[in-house]
């Protein structure tokens, strides 16, 4: 059976820079940062800064009494799921089989504000008082179920969690599963709602998070010998993916194609990645094959580089070993778009995705900001320090590592038609 092609023709994202897909990308091609001290935080907290989103009206995109029914984890996919439809132009009822229609939206962690703020209703009133909605607003699955029901689509929904590669691993099962057959159109990405106290608490007692809340916009540092951390952030992203003669007969734009998809895992540590990189560079080459190219067909490559000491290290050494270092292989351009956007967990593989189609379709590397003095222990690659590069691109990689060895790698490519 010969595989299918599939291709995005739309895109909506929630991000620390507001609503909307073209927001984030100019913002990060522009180096913007996406960090500030955050509203609300409680005294106690140590870290007092993240990737928040923008305050707006909400009643423009959802009924104000159904939001209240929804944890803010399914309302940012919500959002995002409705401009990319309107991205997409797509009509389900005209244009599509519901029952070849599918989502697929991760999530890291879920709704962590609706169970916090639960259990402390039931620990003063009793195990019985919680609001009823409680169970919807805080299950993991319940954004793909919520855009499954506004979409019409009677195709699979699920969510997938794997931590950091959520959102990479909800794209590329959907890209699989159009593949196959099993869809026509998926909406897939992956969507968090993080910074609570919460869990800015837990991260923080996991020692993971960057202390410097006195400069929030110079904090994520991936490869810079002063970072000390990651700075999470929260927001959604959702791909409208399609098979590609499905696209055309609909007379969609076509944004890029996804032609590379490989998973893996490390089985190393619940937290720290496998420092020889065996684990992703094994999740990279798989990717490749399914995309039938080599590594020296590869332009860029969005880096997950989350500014941890260990991390960025284990991923430069693994892709320099891969692709070559910037000496050998003069081509390859690499960068860290967390830097910019902070750490999204569930929607850092969607939200990356995202940026590495537009790398695609625009032939411009955003930067690594914050990049002031290369920590000699990384990778010799081009990171394209603090401003970004106008380059050819033709093929580029996202790679999104997760928490317990969890390791998504995807590759798009200019689309062309055979």
């Amino acid at each position: 059976m010969e595989k299918r092609r599939v291709v995005v023709t739309g895109v909506g994202c929630v991000s620390p820079y507001g609503i909307g897909a073209d927001i984030a990308w100019n913002s990060v091609i522009e180096g913007k940062s996406g960090i500030s001290k955050l509203e609300n935080v409680d005294e106690s907290q140590t870290v007092k800064i993240g990737g928040q989103i923008p305050e707006f009206d909400t009643s423009l995109y959802i009924n104000p009494k159904e939001v209240k029914r929804y944890d803010k984890y399914i309302t940012y996919a919500l959002i995002a799921a409705k401009e990319a439809k309107k991205d997409a132009d797509f009509d389900i009822e005209n244009e599509a089989n519901p029952f070849l229609t599918g989502v697929v939206i991760g999530t890291g962690q879920g709704g962590t504000e609706t169970m916090f703020n639960a259990y402390d209703v039931c620990k003063q009133r009793g195990f019985t008082k919680c609001s009823p909605f409680t169970v919807p607003m805080m299950i993991p699955n319940m954004a793909a179920g919520i855009v499954s029901i506004m979409l019409g689509a009677k195709g699979f929904n699920k969510s997938v969690s794997s931590a950091c590669a959520t959102g990479a691993h909800a794209i590329g099962d959907a890209y699989r599963a159009i593949q196959y057959g099993d869809a026509d159109v998926v909406f897939a990405g992956g969507s968090e709602r993080s910074l609570t106290n919460f869990t800015i608490g837990a991260f923080t007692s996991a020692r993971t998070l960057a202390q410097r809340n006195d400069e929030p916009e110079k904090a994520s540092r991936p490869y810079d010998k002063d970072r000390n951390g990651f700075v999470m952030a929260e927001g959604a992203t959702i791909l409208v993916l399609e098979e590609l003669e499905h696209a055309k007969k609909r007379g969609a734009k076509v944004l890029a194609e996804l032609v590379g998809y490989g998973q893996g895992g490390d089985a190393y540590d619940i937290v720290a990645p496998d420092p020889s990189g065996a684990g992703a560079e094994g999740t990279v080459k798989m990717a490749l094959k399914d995309a039938g190219v080599s590594a020296s067909d590869i332009d860029y490559i969005n880096m997950h580089g989350t500014s941890t000491h260990l991390g960025d290290i284990a991923e430069s050494k693994m892709v320099e070993r891969v692709f070559g270092s910037k000496d050998v292989n003069k081509n390859l351009l690499v960068s860290s778009t967390k830097s910019m956007t902070g750490h999204l967990l569930g929607n850092a593989g969607s939200i990356e995705a995202f940026f590495t189609l537009k790398t695609v379709m625009e032939d411009k590397v955003p930067p690594t900001i914050n990049l002031d003095n290369l920590d000699e222990e990384v990778g010799n690659l081009d990171y394209v320090p603090n401003k970004y590069r106008e380059h050819k691109v033709n093929y580029a990689m996202s790679n999104s590592f997760g928490f317990g060895g969890s390791n998504a790698v995807l590759i798009f490519k200019k689309y062309e038609e055979k």
